[in-house]
This record gives C-alpha cells, sequence and structure tokens, in this order.
C-alpha cells in the first residue's frame, strides 16, 4: 500500500473524491444511511492508501485533539470490500497511530470502534472506556490508547 498522509486543504480534488466516494460506498451503502460529512473533515488529517495502480483501497481520518474527544481521534477507517480479509486495515490502522504519535508525541489517542471490531483496536493498545452505546443503529464502543506517562484512563 502506498499512503497518502495530508490535511483537508491539501488533498487535492482528486484524493478528495476518491475518499468521499470510498466512505459513501462503505458507510452509506453497505452500513445504512446516514450523514458522513460531519464537520470534521475539515479539521481533520486524512490517511488515504492505495493498490500499486493507485486505486484507493483504505481510507481513515484523524481529528485534532480538543474538537471530538480531548486526545486525536482516529475514526472513519474503511477498506474497500475487495481488501477486507488481506491485512490492509490493519496496515492502514497501524499507519494512523504512528502518524498520530508523530504529529502529537506522547499523546493518548481515543476513537469511537464498531464494537465487532473491538478486538483489531484492542491488538493495537486500545482499551474499552466506559459503557457501549449506538451510533447510526450499530452498536459502538468508546476506546482508548493512553499515551506515554499516562497511567489512568478518563
Amino acid at each position: 500500500m502506498n499512503f497518502v498522509w495530508s490535511r483537508f486543504a491539501e488533498l487535492g480534488v482528486d484524493n478528495l473524491y476518491d475518499a468521499l466516494a470510498l466512505r459513501c460506498r462503505v458507510f452509506v451503502l453497505e452500513q445504512g444511511a446516514f450523514l458522513d460529512p460531519d464537520g470534521f473533515d475539515r479539521d481533520a488529517w486524512h490517511l488515504l492508501a492505495r493498490d500499486g495502480a493507485g486505486t484507493l483501497q483504505a481510507y481513515l481520518r484523524i481529528v485534532d485533539p480538543g474538537l471530538k474527544y480531548a486526545e486525536p481521534s482516529i475514526g472513519r477507517v474503511i477498506t474497500a470490500p475487495e481488501v477486507r480479509g488481506t491485512g490492509a486495515g490493519r496496515a492502514l490502522f497501524a499507519e494512523g497511530v504512528r502518524q498520530c504519535e508523530a504529529v502529537w508525541p506522547g499523546a493518548g489517542i481515543r476513537i469511537s470502534a464498531q464494537a465487532r471490531l473491538e478486538r483489531l483496536y484492542a491488538d493495537h493498545g486500545f482499551v474499552q472506556v466506559g459503557r457501549a452505546y449506538i451510533e447510526d443503529t450499530i452498536p459502538h464502543l468508546e476506546m482508548l490508547r493512553a499515551g506515554r506517562g499516562v497511567d489512568h484512563l478518563n
């Protein structure tokens, strides 16, 4: 996978179009109708993963700390259906964690995870905080990866 890491304003129209098309394909067509553009995209980093042919296969965004949560927040994590089960999603998420650590050294990372993916995120050091909840008709968990020097979970 070839990663493209960019702020919203630097994405360019092709990357933006591809990201929104994949998000729509997965979040709206597969998972049911909801409003994907939620106001956080402009204040986020975007990580796109393209295959050797240049096709977007996976995507996530990282919302700046203080906007959604106190910590940076990884979200909108998706892989194209044709690459699920290949490790593309794990590679994408690991790269997202690395980027968070580079931009916000020592900070924790908070996510709103689909409950069915708890193990994937646990494998990256995330633990559930709080109770499960429903978001857009899908069970979710708030999860936190504590930052360096943090010895408790909020």
